[in-house]
């Protein structure tokens, strides 16, 4: 390279440099959150510039990774401790036990009000969530696993609070109801693999997405924009759906369906369910669903397998009463075994839906599929352009 293109090339060098170093903190901070916190806490050797630049980084992101339980626990005390700007977005996640330190971190994190919380921490017993974490005001979004819900008498509820998911905690049937109901702008809800709840209340105006899958006995759905709904039916428990709105309350319970279709669900269009097609309790609360979601478009079935099958229940034909799912255009089932319960039920959804197109069943029966097939074909339907597909 000649003398004058090597001077040319070290004089952009220091002027990209220099605009580098010159950017104000909160735009330093904005890059070094495409970072994770280690890494971002690195640049601080860069130079005399960038010594704190990652302090006013928006969104940390901590994870043990590769690092010694030491150096982690080292590192977030220090994240925690000199980080200087606001926390849009934090998330801890680690495969290491960090009991001890947990506490102190959150008293630390709740100082800094973010708007996003993730807690992931999945080793040994589950973690309480200290009452602090219940006092920041500002939380948009809650993100648990692992962990233990006990709210604080004081808990005056997160009044901005749209997204809470939950996976593999405990808590009791009192403090989710209160967490939810506390949560008036609450639009998406998971709530995955808890214990220590029998009667799920959930009480959310403006929720439009849930996902339930979990053991508990009864649920009490008052949610008038849903517009999603995936529930997984643990076949060791029996669920009844009570099913409030205003001032009217729609339920079901002991063996009995509502007869009248209140637009409880007006902007519920798609429903996935995993059921037990002969456990008698589970149909009805199906049928419940369908007759409350009178826009209902789509449903998504997985057929479950019981091990207490009993041989003595009703059959779904005796069970469930005449229906019509005006708007439902496809339905499936899957995990399909061929068994009478199932055709029955099969049967049932071709009689309610005028507008259906395609049924799709996926295959997963031993018994003669030819046999069932048949069956299948000749069921009557009263739309005429619906398909029965098997796959």
């Amino acid at each position: 390279m000649s003398t004058c293109k090597k001077a040319r090339a070290e004089a952009t060098s220091v002027v990209s440099s220099d605009r580098l170093s010159s950017l104000p903190p909160e735009i330093k901070g904005d890059i070094l959150s495409r970072l994770n916190a280690e890494e971002a806490v690195r640049t601080s050797t860069l130079s005399s510039t960038w010594k704190d630049a990652w302090t006013e980084m928006p969104v940390i992101s901590l994870s043990d990774g590769n690092l010694t339980r030491t150096k982690f626990v080292t590192l977030v005390d220090m994240v925690l401790l000199l980080h200087k700007g606001p926390i849009e977005e934090f998330e801890i996640s680690g495969s290491k036990n960090y009991h001890d330190e947990f506490g102190r971190w959150m008293i630390m994190l709740s100082r800094r009000s973010p708007k996003s919380v993730t807690i992931k921490l999945n080793s040994g017993p589950k973690y309480k969530i200290p009452s602090c974490l219940f006092s920041i005001g500002d939380l948009e979004s809650l993100d648990l696993k692992n962990c233990i819900i006990s709210l604080p008498r004081a808990f005056q509820g997160f009044k901005s609070l749209s997204d809470l998911s939950m996976k593999i905690f405990s808590s009791t049937d009192k403090d989710i109801q209160n967490l939810i109901s506390f949560c008036p702008v609450l639009t998406y809800l998971r709530l995955k693999s808890f214990e220590g709840i029998n009667r799920l209340n959930i009480k959310a105006p403006k929720l439009d997405y849930l996902n339930v899958h979990g053991d508990f006995k009864d649920i009490n759905l008052d949610a008038p924009n849903l517009e999603m709904a995936s529930l997984f039916l643990d076949n060791k428990a029996y669920q009844s759906v009570p099913i409030a709105h205003d001032k009217e309350c729609y339920c079901l319970s002991e063996g009995c369906i509502v007869t009248k279709v209140p637009a409880v669900f007006t902007r519920l269009e798609n429903i996935y369910l995993t059921i037990c097609f002969w456990d008698q309790r589970q149909v009805l609360i199906a049928c419940s669903l369908f007759q409350n979601a009178p826009d209902l478009k789509s449903v998504e079935m997985w057929s479950y397998p019981s091990s207490t099958w009993d041989q003595d229940q009703a059959s779904i034909q005796e069970l469930t009463p005449q229906m019509q799912m005006d708007h439902l255009v496809t339905a499936s089932v899957k995990w399909f075994r061929g068994l009478d319960y199932e055709v029955e039920f099969v049967a049932k959804l071709l009689s309610w839906a005028p507008a259906l197109e395609e049924l799709k069943i996926e295959w997963e029966g031993e018994t003669d599929r030819s046999m069932v097939l048949t069956k299948l074909l000749a069921l009557p339907r009263v739309s005429p352009r619906a398909k029965i597909i098997v796959t």
